[in-house]
């Protein structure tokens, strides 16, 4: 390089250097994790990966000095013995000694791994396309985690965020030093719940519950995937588990224990049809939008348009029916069991009434119950 290079070598050398500022939480090996089972598979990782090397090493150790040392040029002569009973016994003897040593520690850390039995805290994962629900069972406490990276961010408009497209609306919270048993099912397709930080990764498959637990003995925020491509927006639903005191998570607790109460009596309020259509939105663009569009215009023909269509400008009773049990053999979902009376009504308010479809129509809460206790 000329001399009258040096100042792009150094603006390139800084270059790189601050790429590796940035990208400095990256890395090549399995993180060791905030619990006593993830550093365990850590260092069974670890000792399996030494074990590979040693026998790397020696193998490779002996080929190259044995072509080296024994090369014709150097007049060496092939043995010619047809076969050895001691040196039979020591390549297999050593394979075996090998194995047990490799075997010993990995089934002492997988009884860690599925010792589910004695929990302190039960919660239910179910996955959904693309979003998780936490229940806890023994608190009459449940809710969804939604992806909350801005669409500005995704589209390019706006610069990404620190946590881009690995933050949610709702993460999952849990008391540290407390034995958390997780049930991870799905109500669609398989999907897969997975936090390195607490090597847990386990398949949300429907029809079928797998158990997994954790003991966080660090507050903090863990972050994690969906491990099992789900569809289209499979990239489009993280997950986050804050682990607080016992204390500040007990004050979580009742805090959503009321919100839920509070929830529950919206459903009996007098609304206006402004206040279903500003809520609506909202239900709108959390659930429906990554499939019919934020202009409701849709991604036909998988994703048909609102904007217009029959079933938003028809008989209000079939809209009802539609988002409530979804349609058998497409993509769409039956929110039924995922909004609330409130939320159904309100989101129904919205795409009635949104894009030019102007029915004028308000669907009520009220709307929603008789529905379903008509059973239709």
């Amino acid at each position: 390089m000329l001399l009258g290079d040096k100042p792009k070598l150094i603006a390139a050398v800084s270059t790189l250097l601050a790429c590796g500022s940035v990208y400095g939480e990256w890395g090549y090996n399995l993180p060791q994790g905030v619990t006593e089972v993830s550093r365990s598979i850590y260092d069974l990782h670890m000792t399996i990966f030494w074990i590979c090397v040693v026998i790397g090493i020696v193998v490779f150790g002996v080929m190259f000095w044995s072509m080296l040392m024994h090369r014709k040029s150097l007049g060496a002569k092939p043995a010619a013995f047809h076969e050895n009973t001691l040196i039979e016994v020591i390549w297999t003897a050593i394979p075996f000694l090998i194995l047990v040593s490799m075997a010993v520690p990995a089934t002492q850390t997988l009884i860690k791994v599925y010792d589910t039995k004695e929990s302190d805290i039960d919660i239910q994962i179910t996955g959904y396309q693309w979003k998780w629900h936490y229940k806890y069972l023994a608190d009459d406490v449940g809710f969804f985690s939604n992806l909350s990276t801005p669409k500005a961010e995704i589209a390019n408009e706006e610069p990404k965020g620190d946590h881009y497209l690995l933050e949610v609306d709702e993460p999952m919270v849990v008391p540290v030093n407390k034995k958390i048993r997780f049930l991870i099912t799905a109500n669609d397709v398989i999907h897969s719940w997975w936090v390195p930080d607490l090597a847990v990764k386990k398949d949300a498959i429907p029809g079928f519950i797998n158990e997994a637990w954790t003991k966080i003995e660090e507050p903090g925020i863990y972050r994690g995937q969906c491990a099992e491509l789900c569809g289209k927006d499979h990239g489009f639903m993280p997950i986050v588990v804050e682990a607080k005191s016992e204390e500040d998570y007990q004050t979580w607790l009742v805090a959503k224990k009321e919100a839920a109460a509070k929830e529950r009596e919206l459903r009996d309020k007098v609304w206006t049809q402004e206040e279903l259509y500003s809520r609506g939105e909202k239900i709108y663009n959390k659930n429906c939008a990554a499939c019919h569009q934020p202009n409701g215009e849709g991604v036909p023909p998988v994703f048909p348009a609102i904007k217009g269509s029959e079933i938003a400008t028809g008989e209000p009773q079939k809209h009802i029916a539609v988002v409530v049990n979804g349609v058998q053999g497409t993509a769409m979902q039956a929110f039924g069991k995922q909004l609330s009376e409130v939320d159904i009504a309100a989101v129904i308010t919205y795409q009635r009434n949104a894009w030019g479809n102007n029915t004028g129509d308000q669907v009520v809460p009220m709307d929603i119950v008789k529905f379903n206790e008509a059973g239709q």
